[in-house]
C-alpha cells in the first residue's frame, strides 16, 4: 500500500472504518442504532476544548466554556486578546469542576502563530483536540458603509473571519491526531456568526460581511474534511444580551422598553449567552455527528420571516 493510501486510510472516520453497528432485534424488527452516547449522561466527556472570545463576564464564550466543563471535559483552554476576567473565569470553574483542566490564554484570535501555538499546547499536553469554539468577534463600525474606511472593514474581517479561518485551519489537522484514547481522527470546529451573516439589516457592513464569510468557511471546509470525521459549523445568534449589545439593553430597562428589544421576533424577547452556548455543546458533542456545512440560526425565529410592525400584519 502507497503512503498516500495509508495517510487517506488512517484520515478516515470510526463511521466509514467501522460503520454504524448492528444493534440486533427487538422481536422481528431492528433495534435502534446508536452513533452517540446517552444524552442523560455527560456530552463532552473526556474531550480537550479550546474557546476563543472567553474574556466577557456576559459572553457567548463564557457561557459556553462552562457547558463544556459541566458536561465532563477534560479540559478547557479560554482564550481571549482581553484577559482581565480570565482568572476570575478558571476560579470559578474550577470550583465547580474540579475534575476539569482549565487553561487561561491570552493571544488575538487574528495572529495565526499564537494560533496554532494554543493548539499545539493541547495537542503536546493531552494528546488530542476535540472541539474549537472560534467564538472570537467585534462589533464593527456601527456606521454607514461609505463612512467605514478601508482599514476599518480590514480590521473587523481580522478578527471575525481570517480568526475563523486560523482557526480552522490549524484545528483540523490536529483533531486528526489518533491515539490509544482516540483510535480515529474526529472533531467539531464550531464558529460564531450571526443572523447579520445570513440576513440585511442585523448588522453593519463590515460585521455582516465578516460573518457571511464565517458561513462560506464552514461550507466550505466541511467538504474539504469530507470522510475525516471532523465537522465544522457556524452558529448564527440574533440579539443576544452580551458584552457586545449590553448597552441595548440596558438602556432599554432604564427607558422601560425591554419588550421593543425583541420586538421583531415570534418570541417577543431578547437572547442569553446560555441558549447560544447550549447550541455550541450541542454542535461539539457526539450528539450531533451527523450535522456538518450548516449554519445554526439562534434568533427567537427573527430570520424566518419578513419583518413586521407587531399587531399590524395584513
Amino acid at each position: 500500500m502507497s503512503s498516500a493510501a495509508k495517510q487517506r486510510l488512517q484520515a478516515l472516520s470510526k463511521q466509514l472504518v467501522e460503520g454504524i453497528p448492528d444493534e440486533g432485534t427487538f422481536e422481528d424488527i431492528p433495534k435502534i442504532r446508536h452513533v452517540a452516547s446517552d444524552s442523560a449522561g455527560p456530552r463532552t466527556k473526556d474531550k480537550v476544548v479550546i474557546v476563543t472570545g472567553a474574556n466577557s463576564p456576559n459572553g457567548i464564550g463564557r457561557a459556553s466554556a462552562h457547558q463544556f466543563a459541566h458536561n465532563g471535559a477534560k479540559a478547557v483552554y479560554i482564550c481571549d486578546f482581553n484577559d482581565s476576567h480570565l482568572a476570575v473565569h478558571k476560579r470559578e470553574i474550577e470550583s465547580l469542576y474540579p475534575g476539569v483542566d482549565v487553561h487561561v490564554r491570552q493571544f488575538d484570535a487574528g495572529d495565526e502563530k499564537a494560533v496554532s501555538g494554543v493548539i499545539d499546547e493541547a495537542i503536546s499536553q493531552y494528546g488530542r483536540l476535540d472541539i474549537f469554539f472560534a467564538n472570537a468577534g467585534i462589533v464593527g463600525q456601527p456606521k454607514v458603509f461609505t463612512e467605514i474606511d478601508g482599514d476599518a472593514f480590514m480590521n473587523t474581517m481580522k478578527t471575525n473571519a481570517l480568526g475563523v479561518f486560523l482557526a480552522a485551519k490549524h484545528a483540523a489537522p490536529a483533531m486528526k491526531v489518533t491515539s490509544e484514547s482516540k483510535p480515529y481522527p474526529s472533531g467539531s470546529i464550531i464558529c460564531t456568526a450571526s443572523t447579520a451573516g445570513i440576513r440585511s439589516n442585523a448588522g453593519s457592513t463590515d460585521y455582516s460581511a465578516s460573518k457571511a464569510a464565517v458561513v462560506s468557511i464552514a461550507q466550505t471546509c466541511s467538504y474539504q474534511l469530507a470522510g475525516t470525521g471532523i465537522r465544522i459549523n457556524a452558529i448564527c445568534p440574533g440579539l443576544i444580551e452580551t458584552g457586545m449589545t449590553q448597552s441595548v439593553f440596558d438602556n432599554a430597562r432604564k427607558r422601560g422598553t425591554t419588550r421593543k428589544i425583541g420586538q421583531l421576533n415570534p418570541l417577543q424577547r431578547g437572547g442569553v449567552p446560555d441558549e447560544i452556548a447550549r447550541v455550541a455543546l450541542f454542535l461539539g458533542s457526539d450528539e450531533s455527528s451527523y450535522v456538518n456545512g450548516q449554519a445554526w440560526v439562534v434568533c427567537g425565529g427573527l430570520s424566518a420571516g419578513h419583518p413586521f410592525v407587531p399587531g399590524k400584519l395584513a
